[in-house]
């Protein structure tokens, strides 16, 4: 890490670390440990202001738009699944979109398609945790990450736990190859110790604190939390994949939002050279107003994004219901399947026996007579053995603008 770069304007301090690199022998080096978070907004100018201001109000049509909805509910999964598909390119690991939005959830096809879908899983989680108005605590942030790692290769001894040992962030452009990484490392997050358990805990209190929440705008709250916690770097693995889900369920529980459909990463992924330089310049110089400019205009696209792609699938799953209406049939199972197969994107028959409550054959029959309808197809190519199922119309709403129709045959 650089340690010319920090400035003495940075919100924390370099304290000294010190461990052995099994090639190059003994080192010494400083980590930084970021301040707690202020009970009051940093200082901003009127530009970024001005962005937070555009964000809050995208926000809130994205907001108004659920609650009109009968059941925005079922908009979650695929939003989610999108979610998932581009954080976790954000860390190296890649599947495409259309594979993750088809693929059997109990049997899927690769290692990063297991770990893909394990996001979708530890989001579950955690919005189950918001609508029971349970606190935040550090034993529940580590149950997300253990759900995020399991049966993939980063599980290990201390998955699920505040890291035991010292990590470092990326590494830097100008390091020279024979440098030790920790010193050749972009950042330095701090050692680990009750120390780090315990900032932990004071972030999520602060992010909890209902004094907090009158201080400070939630579009400003929510990206003083994302920065403290990639900061800490809390866990061995995982770490910003967490701190951006983070990001959705800190605005839930601000009220900033109803329904946790708020896909985020995208707009970073597209930008994550920016991202990442703006996080360090937050440590290195106290930059808060280039950062949450730069974080709220992320928040304003990404809830235009996920608006829009409400809208349409909204007016899909009427287009659907009219055209079931103006068939024979008059099931209210029909309706119900129209509604499964736009929050699953993909389904085996087997799920719609659960998901509906019916028999397996009432589910098969109510499934062939919507493929019959030209509502949904069977997928060309099913993982697992199972056939399976998708709404085209649907699935083209959610990879719009991405090249990965090739996955269906």
């Amino acid at each position: 890490m650089d340690l010319t770069a920090f400035t003495t304007a940075s919100p924390g301090v370099l304290v000294p670390i010190s461990g052995a690199d099994p090639g190059h022998g003994e080192w010494t080096h400083l980590a930084f440990v970021p301040h707690p978070l202020p009970a009051t907004s940093p200082e901003l100018s009127g530009a970024t202001y001005r962005v937070v201001a555009d964000a809050r109000a995208a926000l809130a049509t994205l907001d108004s738009t659920a609650r009109r909805l009968p059941n925005p509910r079922i908009f979650r999964r695929p939003a989610l699944q999108a979610e998932a598909q581009s954080t976790s390119a954000l860390e190296g690991t890649y599947a495409p979109l259309a594979e993750v939005l088809t693929a059997d959830e109990d049997q899927p096809a690769s290692q990063d398609l297991r770990e893909v879908l394990n996001y979708v899983t530890m989001a579950d989680s955690a919005f189950a945790w918001i609508e029971e108005e349970r606190p935040l605590t550090v034993g529940l942030l580590g149950q997300l990450q253990a759900a995020l790692v399991r049966g993939t290769a980063a599980e290990n001894a201390s998955s699920g736990a505040v890291r035991p040992d010292q990590v470092v962030v990326g590494r830097r452009r100008d390091a020279a190859r024979q440098d030790f990484s920790i010193r050749a490392a972009r950042f330095v997050p701090p050692p680990a110790g009750l120390d780090l358990q315990a900032n932990v805990q004071q972030l999520l209190d602060w992010m909890g604190d209902a004094d907090v929440h009158r201080e400070i705008d939630p579009v400003v709250a929510a990206a003083m939390a994302h920065y403290q916690f990639e900061t800490l770097h809390p866990f061995h693995d995982g770490n910003g994949r967490i701190g951006r889900l983070l990001i959705v369920v800190h605005l839930v529980k601000q009220a900033a939002l109803l329904e946790p459909t708020l896909t985020v990463s995208p707009w970073f992924e597209s930008r994550r050279v920016e991202y990442y330089d703006h996080l360090l310049a937050v440590s290195t110089d106290a930059d808060w107003d280039s950062y949450i400019r730069f974080f709220a205009r992320g928040l304003q696209a990404s809830a235009r994004r996920t608006h829009d792609r409400m809208a349409r699938l909204a007016d899909i799953q009427a287009a659907m219901k009219d055209r079931i209406r103006q068939s024979r049939l008059r099931a209210d199972t029909a309706h119900a399947l129209v509604d499964f197969a736009v929050s699953s994107v993909s389904f085996s028959v087997r799920a719609v026996e659960r998901k509906l409550g019916v028999s397996y054959g009432r589910a098969n029959t109510v499934v062939n007579q919507l493929v019959q309808l030209g509502l949904i197809a069977p997928l060309a190519a099913s993982h697992g053995g199972s056939r399976r199922f998708y709404a085209p119309d649907v699935f083209d709403v959610l990879v719009a603008g991405e090249d990965d129709h090739a996955v269906l045959g």
